[in-house]
């Protein structure tokens, strides 16, 4: 199972991303299944069709609906999780949607994060974890 944060979906979708080739690469060929939050689809939603246009934006619902990318549902103990994350995390301003992932991964026992946000994932230290594997 892999985590998907935002910036693996829009340099997916973006040729021109300096990531594209390595992040396609592993959503692409990771066995999956790839799974990620509501808060995370909002984010790469909205960046897709202010970077790339709706064409881009309605591709990724489409990876949802064909089943390639899951999205888990956040319950009232997740939400209260993200509340705790993002105040713990102040100076980090890890922010609800990376927050959001973290929890994910502690409810899923996930250790492994498609992300290009290293800089954030290398400091959280996830309940379930000492540290998570951060991809690609």
């Amino acid at each position: 199972m892999l985590l998907v944060d935002t910036g693996p979906l829009l340099a997916t979708a973006d040729r021109d991303d300096a990531a594209h080739a390595a992040c396609r690469e592993l959503l692409e060929t990771h066995p999956g299944p790839l799974v990620t939050t509501p808060l995370v689809i909002a984010e790469a939603a909205y960046l897709l069709d202010r970077q790339l246009g709706p064409a881009a934006e309605a591709a990724l619902f489409t990876s949802i609906t064909q089943g390639v990318l899951r999205v888990d549902i956040l319950g009232d103990s997740d939400w209260a999780r993200i509340a705790d994350l993002v105040l713990q995390y102040a100076d980090l301003r890890l922010g609800g949607t990376d927050a959001s992932l973290v929890v994910l991964a502690e409810r899923l026992a996930i250790r492994t994060i498609a992300t290009l946000n290293h800089r954030d994932f290398a400091v959280v230290r996830p309940n379930h974890v000492a540290t998570f594997d951060l991809l690609p």
